[in-house]
């Protein structure tokens, strides 16, 4: 983050869900993801779900404790023609899923990550694909137990740093613009319109 950038967050309320949305979810926003988590405080879950329903992302709540609700934020189309393609749909078969409908999909492992969120489970590494990340990061992450990979960001990268940097980058850029325009006076609901198309 830009030190320009960084002084204005300083400024802004952090717990105001416009700059949570922003600060968690602007590589989605801006159309540079597929999808993102987004983790709020129980008591600003419906204003989530006002702001997300008018802006062409869908949800899908993940768990919800007694002080924090974690959603799925997601382009629907651009998440089910990723999950569709065929080497994804064999990672998901290899860590048991057997019905490949969308809703499904989330559903097992909306299941499988309250387990794992209550400490009853191993953590479910599909989570990575369904944020969108690469097949061989995930893949990475797995065999190396989250060790001995290329660089941290946004995720783990085991390969094609130079290429993960540059999107890495474009996130950061993605997320200044928002807070930039957050602080200037434009309300989510504008800015998600804006790249609704």
């Amino acid at each position: 983050m830009s030190r320009e950038i960084f002084e204005l967050v300083r400024e802004m309320d952090l717990k105001n869900i416009e700059i949570q949305l922003a600060l968690q979810c602007a590589p989605l926003i801006t159309g540079l993801k597929v999808s993102n988590l987004l983790i709020v405080s129980l008591e600003n879950a419906g204003q989530v779900t006002a702001i997300i329903e008018k802006s062409g992302l869908s949800y899908y709540k993940m768990l919800q404790t007694k002080e924090k609700v974690t959603f799925l934020l997601y382009r629907r189309k651009q998440l089910e023609e990723f999950l569709c393609r065929r080497e994804i749909r064999q990672f998901f078969r290899q860590e048991g899923y057997q019905v490949f409908q969308f809703g499904r999909i989330l559903r097992t492992f909306q299941m499988r990550y309250a387990t794992y969120m209550e400490e009853r489970g191993e953590f479910p590494h599909e989570m990575g694909l369904l944020l969108g990340y690469p097949l061989e990061d995930v893949r990475g992450f797995m065999e190396n137990e989250g060790k001995y990979f290329l660089y941290a960001g946004y995720w783990k990268v085991y390969e094609n740093m130079t290429e993960k940097l540059k999107l890495f980058r474009k996130f950061e850029v993605a997320k200044e613009t928002l807070l930039s325009l957050i602080y200037n006076g434009v309300c989510m609901e504008e800015i998600m319109t804006s790249y609704a198309g």
